[in-house]
């Protein structure tokens, strides 16, 4: 298992783990996905149906069941996520830095999402949904969640056309290390103390 310590110094020094063939890489790609929190675009269907409350959405409800339906994606997106992955998330999540999003639909998950938080830093790590929309849903509360507690850099690892609706664009190495820099200047909490625990 990746040791909690390890984790945070990769991703502080712009890294992040991925399993690839059977074997743990880190990357640090040349191009990098971010999404400017203050270029955060919704599609107007979206921000429909965002209104409408057809979802539910939660924080560090499922954390657990969160990254399993990411590695059991039927697309293979979340091939890259293996038993020592699980392993090693789940026990950054326990220490506070790894959180997850989950939408519900009549109290059945149908979406979420989940990823690291280091000071005014968010890194994305990956979504799921067994519902239309329900992992897009699971960004708008992100999005919120990030903008109103004064979140610097979102960093979503690769640029993807599904992101880039949203306002997603890419980066040199160079320039995201800048931006990583400024956030880690910026002291964010994901959660209040008053935010019922994981059930």
């Amino acid at each position: 298992m990746i040791t909690i310590n390890t984790l945070l110094d990769a991703y502080r020094a712009g890294f992040f783990p991925m399993a690839v063939g059977g074997r743990l890489g880190w990357y640090s790609p040349q191009n990098r996905g971010v999404l400017p929190l203050d270029q955060f675009h919704i599609p107007r269907r979206l921000k429909r149906l965002v209104r409408q409350g057809q979802f539910q959405t939660t924080v560090n409800q499922d954390f657990h069941r969160v990254i399993l339906a990411c590695a059991a994606r039927p697309d293979d997106a979340g091939n890259w996520i293996d038993d020592e992955i699980i392993g090693s998330y789940c026990a950054l999540h326990q220490v506070g830095y790894a959180h997850s999003v989950e939408v519900w639909s009549e109290k059945v998950l149908v979406g979420g999402l989940y990823g690291v938080s280091i000071r005014g830093a968010f890194f994305g790590e990956s979504m799921f949904h067994t519902r239309t929309d329900a992992s897009k849903v699971a960004l708008c509360s992100l999005i919120d969640r990030l903008q109103a507690r004064e979140y610097r850099l979102l960093d979503i690892q690769w640029l993807t056309h599904h992101l880039s609706q949203f306002g997603a664009i890419e980066i040199s190495r160079r320039q995201y290390l800048r931006w990583l820099a400024m956030a880690m200047e910026t002291d964010c909490e994901f959660v209040d103390h008053s935010e019922p625990e994981e059930r």
